[in-house]
């Protein structure tokens, strides 16, 4: 076995492991952060909030990898908000979020994740997610399965939505149209008699609890592709369903996303929703 559980022998283990010790020396920054004074800046509304950490994590993980990998192309939060162009194309590329959870971050909350995918093809190869606080490494291959801490993680079978807890995440945009939106999906679920519809302020956090089978299912309108695509690999590898809102295949620019232990979960809970509508990642 190799680190996180995976098996050896696939033609992406150099990268699949520079992810693990990368995500680890950046969780080890931002547990040491998290006590620490902030400072604060915002982006495209006063809730999406970036911090000097944001960007020093970012620059240590980018950095390393190029020296590894220097005909790799990058998507990262912190470049793409600066300008850089966010394009998956078929080369290989790394698809990093320094620290999902950022508002968490602030305030001390402990739900705070690095997230490092790795895309060839534009097909999705592996993920690699470190919660910080908690010290748990979520990681997973395609064709490998999905591990926590060595340990392998499986959904929940549940397909009956009276009997799903559900999680989600407000998102960036809160003019009154979109909160009204918002608050009328959670509203559906829960008039559908759903256990519980939970907010934790980390789209990658939420969707390795869904992928341990701690919840049922989620969905979210206005995450990135960074938010994104290694957990989805987590989900997957765990037996889960990752899909659009439409009930199609899951296009990660198109910000919008739906995942569950079972494909009739995924499909009762598309159809509870009403779209909100997010600009593409790719625009």
């Amino acid at each position: 076995m190799k680190a996180g559980g995976q098996q050896a022998g696939s033609p992406w283990d150099e990268c699949f492991e520079a992810a693990v010790q990368l995500a680890r020396r950046a969780g080890q920054i931002i547990s040491k952060a998290l006590t620490e004074e902030k400072r604060v800046s915002t982006k495209t509304s006063a809730a999406d909030l970036v911090t000097e950490t944001d960007r020093l994590v970012e620059d240590l993980i980018v950095s390393e990898l190029r020296k590894q990998f220097p005909s790799h192309r990058f998507i990262a939060e912190e470049a793409t908000a600066a300008g850089a162009k966010c394009e998956l194309t078929t080369s290989p590329t790394w698809i990093i979020d320094p620290i999902d959870g950022t508002c968490n971050f602030v305030h001390r909350f402990p739900d705070v994740a690095v997230s490092i995918g790795f895309a060839v093809h534009r097909e999705l190869e592996f993920g690699v997610v470190h919660h910080c606080v908690e010290e748990r490494l979520y990681s997973a291959r395609r064709g490998h399965g999905a591990f926590c801490n060595g340990q392998q993680l499986w959904v929940s079978g549940e397909t009956d939505l009276s009997r799903a807890l559900i999680l989600t995440e407000i998102g960036s945009k809160r003019d009154p149209a979109t909160l009204k939106l918002l608050l009328g999906n959670m509203e559906q679920l829960l008039l559908a008699k759903a256990h519980g519809v939970r907010v934790i302020g980390s789209s990658t956090l939420a969707l390795c609890h869904l992928a341990a089978g701690a919840v049922d299912a989620y969905y979210q309108f206005g995450l990135h592709c960074w938010d994104l695509a290694a957990a989805t690999v987590i989900v997957r590898e765990a037996g889960g369903i990752v899909m659009d809102t439409t009930g199609g295949p899951l296009d990660l620019m198109s910000r919008r996303v739906v995942a569950a232990g079972t494909q009739k979960m995924a499909t009762l809970v598309a159809q509870a929703l009403q779209p909100i509508s997010y600009e593409r990642d790719d625009v």
